[in-house]
């Protein structure tokens, strides 16, 4: 009589850990034949001896499974679960490359992202993805201590549908628990990058998981949004799995909502037989390198190519790598620590001089009754080389307005930069544009404020410039001693810097300033097109609005240009010049003479501009020309210049009665005129610059910024309150370092005016 079971897959384990020692027994207790390899002489020699046994509890259950040291193997491999430390992986896959039938596979059953490294030497065909949260440690040789329920997750690389092989895979695995098939297993591993994030902060500690992850909040939140903005650059759609939820670690996620998810993962953790890591246990019990270390290096270089800081996550990783020598250091002020780090700006990696106690002046004492101003130049003063180094890193990132990816990566950079240097803001918009780069508006609450208007001030910027994407390869950040050079520092990277680190020093001073609306837009340089309508409608409840456009010669604007984009198109008829000179009507003729016509529109005193810039005509020199296109630029000073411009285009009209004239465009930008709000604005200006020992100039300029949009909405507008320097969209373009310390106080004063003058 046949035997008609059908035949269970055999499967070989490589790495008999926690998890490889986990799974294998699950599979062999379900009838599977398992083979386990292990490097342990030791485990694998208890595991030939006893079988292979989990502890649950107070109970033990062992299965006979094969264990072989890889040296001692042999035989071919089919379905292989890869289970080894992650800094292993390398060499584990070179051992198994030749030995893998053409059919077989190699799941990545491991902590951190290894899939790549495994289809290297593989094939990406014969790689599968898995994520795997599974709580147990080997308690002593051939023992896997079960640490209670998790999660295991299969699933095609890159994302690609549910295969038959993974359906199989994860039927098996069910012996194990709630296995499932996804085709976002990137999703669960970024997810679990989150969480181990924290687990791997514990471990700083000797002291139960839950409980530390419970009293330090703020660094677990801050360590997981810095990996959550990596895997939001990268598009991933993060997984929620077991008591874990990471959207609520999220940057900008709601406060209660982050307090009600820390609530329900400790509680869940509290409920583990296992209260400490496995990072904890390699530390302190065997006395070996953790690979968790290998895990995030992966993270903080895709970090590093995106711009997005890792400063809390290099510190956990440093700590842990000073306790591989040294585990009797373990301790919870390292958690204190990286708490306070977490409540002090960091910009790509590198820690600020403004918070911590080593090599940090003493903060000003603000009850001696010094000018507000003189305090803030002081305090920024000795934060000099901070502001350097976070326009180097903001220079350092292009962002050209006709490249969206480039705006894309710039406006990510900013958001998680003005975290670190502001802190939450109250409220978040990011306004997607398709055809330009999005807007960001940001609101901050007031910090002591005492006059009764309790609107706004509105500090405008955009991220935008002029230069192609490229230029930095030619031309990068540069400083020589009090010079600064680079693509886009005077217009307008370096006043960003110095509005936020105007902010920043009033906050650290605990000087008052009203509450801000922050607007950052990506298509300034090309005529705010995709963003006028939002920088009107962000500024309608503001009481002023603060321009962060780069000086003239060092004076504030107060007035600006209205600017007028127009196409004179001509149309006429078409024929043989030579054959028949006058059967046809030039296009070409009749723009000469409307172009005589606009230039006697120009009137310089009244400062108005009409600069016809670009002409085109005609097919061929022996066909009379049928049409003819010249683009103009018109500047006024005044509304009522602008109105006489408007009705002069209107009703232009053909010499040449046989052809047609067609004028399209619009005001691009309305008039930004000096009112008398506008001059007091400029007053205050002027006195807060004379308490910090200058005299201020103003100016009028024909160059036209979002303040113009304002301006004509009704809102008291201060422009060119940005950096000090010159060659705007030029190779020359400069700022200095002196004046941006000037310029940032001459803006914190200005604000904690505002904060008490009605």
């Amino acid at each position: 009589m046949s035997d008609t079971t059908p035949q269970r897959a055999a499967y070989t384990v490589v790495g008999a850990g926690a998890i490889g020692g986990t799974l294998a027994f699950a599979l062999a207790y379900a009838g599977h034949a398992v083979t386990v390899v292990d490097t342990d002489r030791e485990h694998v020699y208890a595991i030939r001896a006893h079988g292979l046994v989990l502890a649950r509890g107070d109970g033990r259950t062992s299965v006979p499974v094969d264990a072989v040291t890889p040296d001692t193997f042999d035989g071919r491999l089919g379905r292989v679960l890869l289970a080894v430390k992650a800094q292993a992986t390398g060499s584990a896959v070179e051992w198994i490359a030749p030995r893998l039938e053409p059919d077989g596979y190699v799941v990545s059953v491991q902590n951190g992202f290894n899939e790549d490294l495994i289809a290297e030497s593989v094939g990406a065909d014969r790689t599968i993805a898995a994520f795997v949260n599974i709580f147990a440690d080997v308690v002593e040789p051939g023992v896997i201590q079960d640490g209670g329920a998790g999660a295991l997750v299969i699933g095609e690389p890159a994302g690609a549908p549910v295969s038959e092989r993974v359906r199989a895979l994860v039927a098996d695995l069910q012996s194990w628990g709630p296995a499932l098939a996804s085709d976002n297993v990137e999703g669960y591993l970024w997810a679990k990058a989150g969480f181990g994030a924290m687990l791997a902060a514990t471990a700083l500690a000797d002291a139960p998981m839950a409980d530390l992850i419970d009293r330090h909040r703020p660094a677990m939140a801050a360590l997981t949004a810095e990996i959550f903005a990596v895997a939001d650059r990268r598009r991933v759609t993060l997984q929620a799995f077991d008591a874990f939820d990471p959207a609520p670690f999220r940057q900008g996620a709601d406060a209660a909502s982050r307090d009600a998810a820390f609530d329900r993962l400790t509680a869940w953790l509290r409920t583990q037989s296992k209260d400490r890591s496995g990072i904890w246990r390699d530390l302190a019990v065997r006395h070996r390198p953790v690979e968790v270390t290998t895990h995030y290096r992966d993270v903080i270089a895709y970090a590093d190519r995106l711009g997005l800081p890792t400063t809390l996550l290099r510190t956990v990783m440093d700590g842990l790598r000073e306790l591989e020598g040294a585990p009797q250091t373990m301790s919870e002020a390292r958690l204190d620590a990286l708490d306070g780090l977490a409540g002090r700006p960091t910009v790509l990696g590198r820690p600020s001089s403004t918070g911590g106690p080593e090599g940090q002046r003493p903060v000003p004492d603000v009850t001696t009754g010094e000018d507000p101003g003189v305090l803030v130049q002081r305090w920024l003063e000795d934060h000099r080389e901070d502001m350097v180094a976070d326009l180097a890193d903001y220079t350092s990132l292009g962002s050209a307005s006709d490249d969206l990816d480039a705006l894309d990566i710039c406006l990510a950079w900013l958001r998680t930069w003005l975290d670190a240097r502001l802190g939450d803001p109250e409220s978040e918009e990011i306004l997607a544009r398709a055809d330009a780069g999005d807007i960001i508006v940001r609101r901050y609450p007031a910090g002591d404020a005492t006059v009764p208007d309790a609107r706004p001030v509105m500090l405008v910027g955009h991220y935008d410039t002029v230069w192609p994407t490229g230029t930095l390869d030619t031309w990068p950040f540069r400083r020589d001693g009090d010079a600064i050079t680079g693509p886009g520092v005077f217009d307008m990277k370096a006043g960003l810097v110095q509005a936020v680190w105007a902010l920043r020093a009033l906050d650290a001073l605990g000087l008052p300033r009203p509450p801000v609306t922050l607007l950052l837009n990506g298509d300034e340089e090309t005529g705010s097109l995709a963003s006028m309508d939002a920088v009107v409608e962000a500024g309608r409840d503001c009481r002023a609005a603060l321009v962060f456009e780069g000086a003239a010669d060092g004076a504030i604007k107060t007035a600006r240009k209205g600017v007028g984009l127009f196409t004179v198109t001509v149309s006429g008829i078409e024929a043989h010049a030579g054959l028949d000179p006058t059967a046809g009507a030039s296009a070409v003729d009749e723009l000469a003479h409307q172009i005589l016509r606009l230039a006697e529109l120009r009137d310089l005193a009244a400062g108005t501009s009409v600069n016809i810039g670009v002409i085109e005509g005609g097919t061929r020199s022996n066909v009379t020309a049928g049409r003819a296109v010249a683009h103009l630029d018109v500047r006024v000073a005044t509304a009522s210049e602008q109105q006489r411009i408007t009705r002069a285009l209107d009703t232009l009209h053909p010499v040449d009665p046989r052809t047609g004239l067609e004028v399209t465009g619009a005001w691009n930008r309305p008039v930004f005129e000096r009112t008398e709000v506008v001059a007091e604005l400029a007053e205050l200006a002027k006195s807060c610059a004379r308490r910090l020992g200058h005299d201020l100039a103003e100016a009028s300029v024909g160059g036209a910024s979002d303040g113009n949009f304002l301006a004509a909405a009704g809102v008291p507008v201060l422009d060119g309150i940005g950096a000090v320097g010159q060659g705007a969209h030029a190779r020359s373009e400069c700022t200095s370092v002196s004046g941006m310390v000037f310029r940032s106080a001459l803006a914190a004063g200005v604000l904690t005016a505002l904060a008490g003058r009605e």
